[in-house]
């Protein structure tokens, strides 16, 4: 009986860390431009005396889904979105450059250009500041273009450029702060080959539908681990009384 607690114990402890990456994934079902973490159960064989017969499972994250959301239209001047494949530069809380694909960007008191969540916006040659502005625009390379304050509304000056990138999905990985970043450490080479759209935010590629169809499945698939387990041992419990009979 023993054998069989093991099996169905760890099927219920591999089911709730499927079920806390598939309700990740439903928390940020609003979040811009995140990518979905994918996860997959795979069998190990128990080893030990006797057959190998007996097998149980184990689940791991398998990486992301690198498909685009939606486009999003928006109206506002700061809202940008990559077209296609690509990442927008941004410097981490540890000072290292990383990667986002969510371009709801903001201009904070010090004219310094950030993301949503506080990242300062990298450009060709680091932290991007604007000047105060009347009107911002951008460009589908990633220029920055600004009506200054006091100018005709016919002047506009290049005031940076946004530095893009599209490395290798291999050669990515994601922290714990949800930024990714290059498994080596060193900063991607800026790609003239990525666009942006302006006015337009990308949306989170998790389906909805299919994340909570998934949770009740695995919902259920603990609710039979946990059947397994009252099983055994009310198995054990008739195994000992009858040899206590004996």
């Amino acid at each position: 009986m023993d054998r069989m607690l093991y099996v169905a114990m760890t099927g219920a402890k591999e089911t709730l860390r499927a079920q806390t990456v598939n309700n990740h994934n439903i928390a940020n079902v609003s979040t811009t431009g995140f990518r979905q973490d994918l996860a997959a159960f795979q069998s190990r064989a128990v080893d030990g005396s006797g057959y190998a017969s007996r097998v149980y499972a184990t689940n791991a994250t398998t990486g992301w889904n690198n498909q685009a959301g939606a486009l999003l239209t928006t109206g506002r001047d700061l809202d940008i979105a990559v077209n296609g494949q690509g990442w927008i530069a941004v410097q981490g809380a540890d000072g290292q450059e990383a990667y986002t694909r969510a371009g709801d960007l903001q201009v904070d008191a010090t004219g310094q250009l950030m993301t949503g969540t506080g990242k300062p916006v990298i450009g060709d040659g680091g932290p991007i500041n604007i000047p105060p502005y009347t009107s911002i625009f951008f460009a589908r390379d990633g220029s920055i273009s600004v009506v200054a304050q006091g100018q005709n509304p016919d002047t506009t000056a290049t005031v940076a450029r946004i530095k893009l990138v599209n490395p290798p999905e291999e050669q990515l990985e994601r922290g714990e702060d949800g930024l990714f970043r290059m498994k080596d450490g060193s900063p991607a080479p800026a790609d003239a080959n990525v666009q942006i759209g302006s006015g337009v935010l990308e949306s989170s590629n998790v389906n909805a539908a299919e994340a909570l169809v998934n949770m009740i499945e695995l919902a259920r698939q603990f609710e039979m681990q946990v059947k397994a387990i009252r099983t055994a041992e009310e198995n054990g419990a008739a195994a000992a009384q009858l040899l206590r009979m004996g």
